[in-house]
C-alpha cells in the first residue's frame, strides 16, 4: 500500500543541526528498508489550474497562510495504514509541533 504523507508548515521554528541529523537518520532508515519511495520539500508558491465546462483558469499562488500550506512530503510503501500512521508519528516526534496529513495513493 502506498501512502502520501504531507507535512504542513508550522512556521514556528528554525531547523537546527540536531533536526537535520535526526531527519537524515530517519530518511536513511526508511530508504534502507525500501519503504521510502520519494521525499521532498515544497515551495510556498504554487499554480492552481481549475476547470468549469470548457473554461480553464490558471492562477499563481500562494493560496493559504504559511501555517496551512503543505511544506513537504514523503511517498512510502508500507503493509498497512497503521504502519503509515506509525511512520508519521515518528516523523512528528522528530520535527516537533505541527500537522501532517496521510492519504492512500491508488494505482501502479
Amino acid at each position: 500500500m502506498r501512502y502520501l504523507m504531507m507535512s504542513k508548515d508550522s512556521g514556528d521554528s528554525t531547523p537546527d543541526e540536531k533536526l537535520f541529523a535526526d531527519m537524515a537518520a530517519f530518511v536513511e532508515e526508511l530508504s534502507a528498508a525500501g519503504v521510502l519511495l520519494a521525499t521532498g520539500g515544497l515551495g510556498p508558491d504554487g499554480i492552481r489550474v481549475s476547470s468549469k465546462g470548457d473554461e480553464i483558469t490558471v492562477t499563481d499562488g500562494p493560496f493559504a497562510e504559511a501555517k496551512e500550506a503543505v511544506a513537504g512530503f514523503a511517498l512510502v510503501e508500507v503493509r498497512s495504514k497503521e504502519e503509515a500512521i506509525e511512520l508519521t508519528r515518528r516523523f512528528r516526534k522528530i520535527v516537533g509541533d505541527g500537522e501532517s496529513v496521510i492519504q492512500q495513493v491508488f494505482g501502479p
